[in-house]
């Protein structure tokens, strides 16, 4: 009788199947990895620009006349394409002009999640959704959240 040496058709079906298990592991890490990177990156540049806003209006004791146009114009902002989100986002002062608010709109229930978990620690209040934050995150299933934050 002869001996036969080498991996049978389901030796290797075997393989092909935890290679194909790891590679979409690996896959969904990088996408978490990527997610959590453009969060981080989204809330430094919103730090960014709120010590951009303060430096520009500082010496008003006012933040009348910020908007995104504002600081496009003046240097504080790259481009008016919103950080994360759609492109309707805005920055704009209070009533009294003594505050001002950066608003997100278009933003994923995750987005929307992750503003309501991590507090920022430069804005004074948060809104989701026009309800300030009080424990409940009050965030849609939909890509259509607005987070504002209201900065002093």
């Amino acid at each position: 009788m002869r001996q036969e040496s080498g991996r049978s058709l389901i030796e290797i079906i075997g393989v092909l199947a935890i290679g194909a298990i790891m590679s979409v592991a690996a896959i969904k890490m990088y996408g978490q990895i990527r997610t959590t990177q453009t969060r981080t990156i989204v809330s430094s540049e919103l730090e960014q620009l709120v010590k951009n806003v303060k430096l520009l209006t500082g010496a008003r004791g006012s933040y009348a006349g910020v908007s995104v146009d504002y600081l496009v114009k003046a240097g504080a902002l790259k481009s008016p394409r919103a950080p994360i989100g759609g492109d309707g986002w805005s920055v704009q002062p209070s009533f009294d002009e003594k505050t001002f608010s950066i608003n997100l709109v278009e933003l994923s229930s995750g987005e929307c999640e992750y503003f309501a978990i991590k507090k920022q620690p430069w804005a004074t209040t948060i809104l989701i959704n026009g309800t300030e934050l009080n424990g409940t995150s009050n965030c849609f299933s939909t890509n259509t959240n607005q987070v504002s934050f209201i900065v002093e």
